[in-house]
């Protein structure tokens, strides 16, 4: 379970069979005070990916900077890059998704209409996740 804003808007690719899938940057932030009772805030950047249904609505209604809920499980993934050095990807693959953001908040580039604040758009088709995906693309910094 993961409370934070994405990095950037999702990058939404379609598979064969016109499976949607969804990667974004997800920064979840905790804070805490110091010894000497400094205010502390560590930031950590997690991989999301959404399918079908989930993937369709994050399109439609996230954008950089959207601050959601997310639930899922880590799944890890290994290939081999053009080199030949094996290379590794921990992702946060999510089934459940909340979206926290304020209605005027929400409404991005794009103009969408956002659905009402905390609307919880879980499932969508979601219980059949494909198996895992092929090397990334080199130009996906994550």
């Amino acid at each position: 379970m993961l409370i934070g804003n994405l990095g950037r808007d999702p990058d939404v690719q379609y598979l064969e069979g016109n499976i949607a899938v969804a990667k974004f940057p997800l920064a979840t932030t905790e804070t805490f005070k110091d010894r000497a009772g400094k205010l502390i805030s560590q930031t950590e950047w997690h991989t999301v990916v959404l399918w079908r249904g989930l993937a369709e609505l994050a399109q439609k209604y996230l954008h950089k900077g959207s601050l959601v809920y997310i639930e899922g499980r880590l799944r890890t993934r290994s290939w081999e890059d053009k080199e030949g050095n094996k290379k590794f990807a921990t992702e946060v693959v999510g089934d459940n998704l909340i979206m926290l953001d304020k209605r005027s908040d929400s409404g991005g580039s794009s103009g969408a209409h956002t659905p009402p604040h905390g609307e919880n758009i879980e499932g969508f088709g979601n219980h059949d996740v494909p198996p895992p995906m092929q090397e990334p693309s080199p130009d996906l910094p994550f």
